[in-house]
């Protein structure tokens, strides 16, 4: 499953035609980097891919006074039935990103409690940084979301919320988990 295919191919089938700009513009307004893991510059990439694939098509190109030509794209059969396979995919399939936090944590037996705790600390710090600008951008929104966008954003909420209080419970057990002999490579 690729979030962008499922992205660009959601939005050509939901708005229609629209060129690389516009489906960048959409995931800009959407903020969608913050909860996917959609970089909006990499849709132009995908788009280009999935001509190649025969899951769009230029349908024409527009040029607005001194801008660059844009071309515009919209979505084929054989894209909307992969658009269906995509969001099938992303349905029933649960994912769990490895976080490399669990790699960098396994080998910390060299660093001192402070330079962990320091670095944890920092990493919460971010955490609740992204979980009150989620719950503000939310706020800020809800006048406007359907009630699938509402549970969207109580997803990403609930994750995050989960995250903090994992660090605050790793904080807390930090000097005994430092302090626990690390295996060898014998063992």
């Amino acid at each position: 499953m690729s979030s962008a295919r499922l992205f660009v191919l959601g939005e050509l089938a939901r708005r229609g035609p629209m060129h690389g700009h516009q489906i960048r513009r959409v995931a800009q307004l959407d903020h969608v980097d913050r909860w996917t893991n959609i970089k909006p510059g990499s849709l132009y990439g995908a788009l280009q891919r999935m001509e190649t694939e025969g899951l769009v098509r230029r349908v024409c190109t527009e040029q607005e006074g001194g801008r660059p030509p844009r071309t515009v794209y919209e979505i084929t059969k054989e894209g909307r039935h992969e658009l269906v396979v995509q969001r099938m995919s992303a349905l029933r399939e649960a994912r769990l990103s490895p976080d490399p936090i669990d790699l960098a944590l396994g080998h910390v037996a060299d660093m001192t409690e402070d330079a962990v705790r320091s670095a944890l600390e920092d990493r919460r710090a971010s955490l609740t940084h992204q979980h009150q600008e989620m719950c503000h951008l939310r706020e800020e929104a809800d006048p406007y979301l359907t009630a699938m966008e509402k549970m969207i954003f109580e997803h990403t909420l609930r994750r995050l919320r989960l995250e903090i209080d994992w660090h605050d419970e790793l904080l807390d057990q930090l000097p005994t988990l430092v302090a626990a002999p690390s295996r060898t490579a014998e063992e």
